[in-house]
């Protein structure tokens, strides 16, 4: 598959959306992206994995990464993409080969950016955090990533969402006694004894605190729930999965803490946890791209991997084409023009 990365953004992304790359089945988009890179002189192009890196090297005094993953979630008969009145349909529209599609076009066209840039395009974002292209990048190679400030590509109506939550997954187990359902009195129901736990959830308020003038909503919710062996069995355990979405000013070990505390007496694994970031706003370079896109900034509801560059000091942004909203639905699309709207707004920055 041959990428022209100099055409129209629109069908660049067009090309994208209609290489397969469900998490997991990266190789052909990681190799198309390689390869067209590799014949830009400019660029240096490093690889791990299915993770591609270039940059520039042109001295200047600070340094931009844009980010984008290439993974999808996937397919729902919605490959390959459709364009009509200037819309594309279709899986990765939104999240995010739009994104990507804009990212590429500036390492192809725009050789003497003002500042030194750094495209990062990696694998496995879809799926669990320890899978992720871009941590084994920060863990293994975090020199590829230096910079003063991040963008990632990730769909935001081409509007500049600040920061993001930090998100964490716990199994709450809840015992019981088993025991013949006509003579439930010699046990004791686990799956009844979880209403205690389910009462808690209902009766939380979550936080809706300002961090760096930004508004986050939290939210606790239990996601699944699981007990029981038989029709007959009164259960002896049942389980409970509760997602817990914080805001940046807690970190992990605070947002951890506040769980056992509200579930005090039950008990608690962790099964997944990636701490938010702060929007960083206060550096320069964030505050002059948000100036330059037109001062509008939200808070990112949700977790990005804006999170892992400010594990490395980076601050960073999410700013990319596309309605978050339709990410990772069965009629996923983007306003062709959304996609334009980005690229000039950023090739205008970095020109």
């Amino acid at each position: 598959m041959t990428l022209d990365l100099t055409g129209d953004v629109v069908a660049l992304t067009r090309t994208l959306c209609d290489i397969p790359s469900v998490s997991g089945d990266e190789k052909a988009i990681a190799d198309a992206v390689e390869s067209a890179l590799r014949a830009l002189d400019h660029l240096e192009v490093l690889r791990d994995g299915d993770a591609v890196v270039a940059r520039t090297s042109l001295g200047r005094p600070s340094r931009v990464v844009l980010a984008g993953h290439l993974d999808t979630v996937p397919i729902k008969d919605n490959l390959p993409i459709k364009i009509n009145d200037d819309i594309l349909y279709g899986r990765g529209t939104v999240d995010m080969k739009g994104g990507v599609a804009v990212m590429l076009q500036i390492a192809a066209t725009l050789p003497e950016p003002r500042h030194d840039l750094t495209f990062v395009f990696y694998d496995h974002e879809e799926v669990a955090s320890r899978l992720s292209g871009l941590g084994r990048l920060v863990r293994e190679h975090p020199d590829w990533l230096a910079g003063d400030f991040a963008i990632l590509g990730e769909p935001s109506n081409a509007s500049v969402e600040g920061g993001c939550q930090g998100t964490m997954r716990i199994q709450i187990t809840v015992p019981g006694v088993a025991a013949h359902s006509a003579r439930s009195w010699r046990g004791v129901n686990a799956i009844h004894g979880a209403g205690a736990v389910l009462d808690l959830l209902r009766a939380y308020e979550p936080r809706q605190p300002i961090v760096d003038g930004l508004q986050y909503r939290e939210g606790l919710n239990a996601v699944k729930v699981e007990g029981g062996i038989a029709g007959n069995v009164i259960p002896d355990e049942c389980r409970v999965w509760v997602n817990y979405r914080f805001a940046p000013d807690r970190s992990g070990e605070e947002a951890e803490a506040h769980l056992r505390e509200l579930f005090a007496g039950f008990e608690i694994e962790v099964q997944d946890l990636a701490p938010g970031a702060r929007p960083g706003l206060d550096q320069p370079a964030a505050r002059e791209f948000v100036e330059a896109v037109g001062g509008v900034v939200e808070a990112k509801l949700g977790w990005t991997d804006v999170a892992r560059f400010a594990q490395l000091g980076i601050p960073a942004v999410n700013y990319g084409p596309g309605d978050p909203l339709l990410a990772h639905t069965d009629n996923e699309f983007c306003p062709a023009q959304d996609i334009r709207d980005s690229l000039a707004k950023l090739l205008k920055w970095l020109g």
